[in-house]
């Protein structure tokens, strides 16, 4: 069985694969988020996007720019 903080990663990466809608550009989520997210918060964002996958419009890649992790 899967604790909490795999599964919150496994969201998390999930999210990350979701949000890289360009090919080239890999997105990463500081993972620092996890200790405010819940499993619940990750799901709703991992489902929001899946109905969006190949709709998402140039303003929403701006907005979802802020949550990119910059080493």
């Amino acid at each position: 069985m899967k604790t909490r903080i795999e599964t919150k990663e496994r969201l998390l990466h999930d999210i990350e694969a979701l949000l890289s809608y360009n090919p080239t550009d890999t997105t990463t989520i500081n993972p620092h988020y996890l200790e405010y997210l819940e499993i619940e918060d990750l799901e709703s964002i991992k489902k929001s996007l899946l109905k969006r996958v190949g709709t998402i419009k140039e303003e929403d890649k701006i907005w979802l720019e802020q949550f990119k992790r910059y080493d």
